[in-house]
């Protein structure tokens, strides 16, 4: 069983619901694993694992990173090319004006740094973090680049982020205000098709829950595909199933039926 974080498992103001831990021990107790994955850094998830009491691998990072929560530590990671990155950021802003940016910077020692017009306050949250003038965005190894722009949608700083890239690069939106730049080659998808290779388990043998565009790749590789209530029309249009928001548990309210037996647990017998 697959999930994300961010309006997936975690509840608005970013806890675990009483009910919804009750349901992950009732996975743990029937020897099913419990696989996170998330755009958040590794380094941002380690309090959140604890509390859990989180154990095996984890995938986070948009998938380019895999965490090991028993030993703490992060096994890989892949960085993002500045060069690159600056040249796309340079395009996007000849084409519609200034772009906020903020980068997640590289390793097991991550951070969130940030320009001033860029954070809005949620981001501590995310990695430890730090403001720094834009000019120094660039200054050590990143993993990827977050953009604002002021007066477009996401969905459309996403389109005008993607055509501003050379290969090598890819853009994801991962929530609201969180447009994401990133290197090529990694998604959800690739980071939980890793761990369920090293686990010995199958796609069809997959359950994955998600809210956002950047959970789509993981909801179609998987063998059963969960999208949230509130979450993004184009990720509920490759869903099997709709549960509940994830502020009524939903994710705790599809593994009680499914555990219970009531629910269909591969493709093609959807629930909406």
């Amino acid at each position: 069983m697959a999930t994300d974080l961010d309006g997936t498992l975690l509840r608005s103001d970013t806890t675990v619901s009483v009910r919804t831990r009750g349901a992950l021990q009732a996975l743990a107790d029937r020897g099913i694993r419990h696989v996170i994955v998330t755009g958040r850094p590794a380094a941002g998830c380690v309090p959140l694992f604890r509390s859990l009491g989180y154990r095996g691998l984890a995938v986070c990072g948009q998938g380019a990173q895999i965490y090991d929560a028993d030993r703490e530590a992060l096994l890989s990671w892949a960085e993002l090319d500045r060069d690159a990155a600056r040249v796309c950021v340079t395009r996007l802003a000849a084409r519609i004006g200034p772009v906020s940016m903020a980068v997640v910077t590289s390793g097991a020692e991550a951070e969130f740094v940030m320009s001033a017009d860029f954070g809005r306050g949620d981001e501590k949250a995310l990695a430890p973090y730090r403001l720094v003038p834009a000019e120094e965005l660039w200054d050590r190894p990143v993993d990827k680049v977050l953009l604002r722009h002021g007066g477009l949608s996401d969905a459309d700083l996403v389109a005008e982020a993607a055509a501003c890239c050379d290969p090598g690069l890819v853009v994801t939106h991962a929530g609201p205000g969180m447009v994401e730049l990133l290197p090529s080659g990694f998604d959800k998808a690739t980071g939980l098709a890793r761990v369920a290779e090293a686990y010995g388990v199958t796609p069809a043998e997959v359950v994955a829950f998600g809210d956002m565009p950047n959970d789509i790749p993981m909801l179609i590789w998987a063998g059963r595909a969960v999208a949230m209530a509130d979450g993004h029309p184009e990720l509920k249009a490759v869903a099997d199933e709709i549960a509940p928001g994830h502020d009524a548990d939903g994710v705790a309210v599809v593994l009680d039926r499914l555990l219970d037996g009531t629910g269909a647990t591969a493709k093609g017998g959807a629930t909406r």
